[in-house]
């Protein structure tokens, strides 16, 4: 497998920890998985799917299996670190060298791996419904172009303009919301767009 530089630059800005993300990228790269860095970490895949990332903190050094729920886990070596949040999402901690068993990790790796390629995987739920508040949605109703303009806009910045309207409490508050976002829908921007 070709090493990403991408992912050398991670390794050197994580330092203090260069030889357990060493150690756990050539076990990685040892597999047939495909190297990419998402969410400004080392990623690996197969066929375009997620199955392990890497990770440095403070304290350790971990690998996220992404389908880490159905791994058969009999070391009991994985975590949900996000309990009653993180649905299919397992990590499993190292906070020095010697506690990586190479031959382990390849284990757990390779049955990710499988898993993966026989389609274990819990996809993400589908969102509710948005309500359009009343106010909304009469002036959606009644200007063509504002209609078509919000129709044009991605989901997510749909909801977030939605949201944005239905959380005020007072139909005052609700109306200068509306009177404020309606330029911004018309120019196609999103509500937070300036932050992102």
């Amino acid at each position: 497998m070709k090493y990403s530089k991408s992912i050398d630059e991670y390794i050197e800005n994580n330092s203090e920890w260069l030889e357990e993300i060493t150690t756990l990228r050539n076990i990685m790269c040892s597999t047939e998985m495909k190297e990419t860095i998402k969410w400004g970490a080392p990623t690996y895949t197969i066929d375009g799917k997620n199955v392990v990332g890497l990770g440095a903190f403070k304290s350790y050094v971990g690998i996220w299996f992404h389908q880490g729920v159905f791994l058969k886990d009999q070391k009991n070596k994985l975590i949900n670190a996000q309990e009653g949040k993180t649905k299919g999402l397992r990590q499993w901690r190292f906070s020095s060298l010697s506690e990586i068993d190479e031959d382990l990790v390849l284990k757990y790796v390779q049955e990710a791996i499988q898993n993966q390629k026989e389609g274990k995987e819990i996809k993400p739920e589908k969102s509710k419904t948005l309500t359009i508040p009343i106010e909304l949605d009469r002036v959606l109703t009644s200007d063509t172009d504002l209609k078509k303009s919000f129709d044009q806009l991605t989901p997510f910045k749909q909801k977030e303009f939605i949201e944005y309207i239905a959380t005020a409490k007072r139909e005052a508050t609700r109306l200068s919301r509306l009177e404020k976002i309606t330029p911004m829908i018309l120019e196609g921007v999103g509500l937070n767009d300036k932050y992102r």
